[in-house]
């Protein structure tokens, strides 16, 4: 990171050498930096026929090291008018690149309100159930038939609407606080279930979670009439959710949960750190 332009030749020397390094070739490239940004992403789909659909979008701004821990859908940074001009711009770019796919396209969003272009992602997101939850759309099930050749009209109620609000936490094995990985047997587990909570999971009592992989075990949507509702809809179903044997990110996210910033929809992708630092 450049903030002064003094500062310039000294840190391009460093970054030549460490790309020299690391890739025998020491080219590298200069980018705005957004200071404080949330991280808001569109999801779409996209026929063989050239009809595109806009889906909305989510905001994935609680991150560690940048990755995502919760995912909410719409996003409380988003305007209508500012959605709306997103969802006009972003169907006639997907249609002059004839993309065809489920996909996201992903930005950081500033504290204006400006939308920075970070890349499209062509497949199934973890996140894609926030955006299911408030759409009534089954994203694989149309990806699936997107595939076989059907039309985007023969596949969605014109038009998309959207209705409520949802909130994803991905339950990881690791410590909460320490973030360490916490592989071993889970010896007992209770999965919440309640009016708009969905478990996404492949876990059972005595799975045994391996060290090679990923740490997500789970994937825990609240779904409300309001933002209110699908917080206090996930605040109780993390106190039902139980995971013994290992440690789990259950704590973290009742927390997170629980924060005045969050609960005002005050946060950017600096959320995480900031506290740890505090602490």
């Amino acid at each position: 990171m450049v903030h002064e332009p003094s500062e310039l030749p000294s840190l391009l020397s460093q970054a030549q050498q460490e790309a020299g390094a690391a890739f025998s070739a020491p080219d590298v490239y200069m980018e705005k930096l957004v200071v404080g940004p949330r991280h808001i992403e569109f999801q779409l789909l996209a026929d063989e026929h050239g009809n595109v659909e806009i889906l909305g979008e989510r905001d994935c701004s609680i991150q560690r090291r940048h990755q995502k821990l919760v995912e909410e859908a719409p996003s409380p940074a988003m305007t209508p008018e500012l959605r709306e001009n997103m969802r006009t711009r972003l169907c006639a770019a997907m249609k002059k690149i004839g993309y065809t796919n489920a996909g996201t396209i992903e930005f950081l969003m500033d504290s204006t309100g400006n939308l920075y272009f970070i890349e499209v992602n062509a497949r199934i997101q973890v996140e894609h159930p926030v955006t299911e939850s408030i759409t009534g759309i089954d994203l694989v099930k149309s990806q699936i038939l997107i595939a076989a050749g059907y039309k985007l009209p023969e596949i969605l109620e014109q038009p998309v609407t959207i209705k409520g609000h949802a909130i994803e936490c991905r339950i990881n094995a690791e410590h909460p606080d320490t973030f360490v990985p916490s592989p071993g047997r889970i010896t007992a587990l209770n999965l919440p279930g309640d009016i708009g909570i969905r478990v996404d999971t492949a876990a059972y009592t005595d799975y045994v979670i391996p060290p090679f992989y990923d740490s997500l075990i789970a994937k825990l949507i609240a779904y409300g009439r309001d933002r209110t509702e699908a917080l206090a809809r996930m605040r109780r179903a993390l106190d039902m959710f139980v995971v013994e044997g290992i440690y789990t990110s259950i704590p973290l996210h009742q927390r997170i949960m629980q924060d005045p910033d969050f609960v005002a929809g005050k946060f950017d992708t600096s959320f995480l750190s900031s506290r740890s630092r505090s602490h």
